[in-house]
């Protein structure tokens, strides 16, 4: 499949990649400048209250090792009324101020072709922010081709990222329920809770944010070692402002937030 992804960039000629760091985007990355080479290809990091600080940071150090041109847009999403309110299409302000600081980017650069790194399975979820790809003309490469998780995987482990394996990702405005008001406050609030879990030797968590109520989920095999850390775990998220501090026992799952609006479609 690497080889079809090539040949499907090639005719692109200069590209900018909306990048993230992630697998997805950064095995679009890799493949452009395979295809196109160095100079005809520039990474769009988007930076706001909405990326953790250590994400900014792992992504532009697999940039820079990947000898790619880096440029950090600043954001203004958190900013917009439409998107503080939080209502289940959030996501489509996100993209549409991220998309469209990239289009103002690429427009003043004279590049033509935008490329994200969504995959052929991310439309199995509630994706409102696909709309703004759609209206701004974003390619999605991946997706076209048929590229599952497995797949996007398998091709950037045999390209040699070191991110191969990287667990999935999402803005922090994911962990906050519909209907509350994201705002940098409370983004920084769950960076902070999520930085904590992580120094206590978890990779892959994500803290819910329910006002007082942190609810942590992990993977199902880390729910025992969770539960031996609990005092642990409470000390740090009561440290950052939560009083109560609960284990979801379903485990994670992507977009779970998204199951209220499920649950109210049946």
């Amino acid at each position: 499949m690497i080889s079809k992804l090539l040949a499907h960039l090639k005719p692109l000629g200069r590209v900018a990649v909306a990048y993230s760091g992630g697998v997805d985007s950064s095995l679009v990355l890799k493949a452009a400048l395979d295809a196109l080479g160095d100079e005809n290809v520039v990474a769009l990091l988007a930076v706001s209250p909405s990326l953790p600080k250590s994400e900014k940071d792992e992504a532009t150090a697999l940039a820079n090792q990947l000898g790619a041109r880096l440029e950090l847009l600043p954001t203004e999403e958190t900013n917009d009324p439409a998107y503080q309110a939080n209502a289940p299409n959030r996501c489509y302000f996100c993209k549409d101020h991220v998309y469209r600081a990239l289009r103002q980017f690429t427009e003043q650069n004279g590049i033509a072709h935008v490329l994200d790194g969504m995959n052929a399975e991310d439309t199995l979820d509630v994706r409102p922010g696909r709309a703004a790809a759609r209206e701004l003309k974003i390619l999605s490469p991946l997706h076209d081709l048929g590229f599952r998780k497995k797949d996007v995987r398998e091709a950037a482990q045999a390209l040699g990222l070191p991110n191969w394996d990287k667990p999935a990702a999402a803005c922090l405005a994911s962990r906050v329920p519909y209907g509350t008001s994201v705002t940098p406050k409370l983004l920084s609030q769950i960076e902070r809770a999520e930085a904590a879990l992580f120094d206590l030797g978890f990779r892959e968590l994500r803290v819910r944010h329910h006002g007082d109520v942190a609810r942590l989920e992990v993977p199902e095999a880390d729910l025992p070692r969770a539960l031996q850390q609990r005092e642990e775990i409470t000390s740090a998220l009561r440290a950052v402002g939560y009083t109560y501090i609960t284990l979801d026992l379903a485990g994670l799952r992507s977009g779970s937030m998204n199951e209220v609006l499920q649950a109210r479609a049946v």
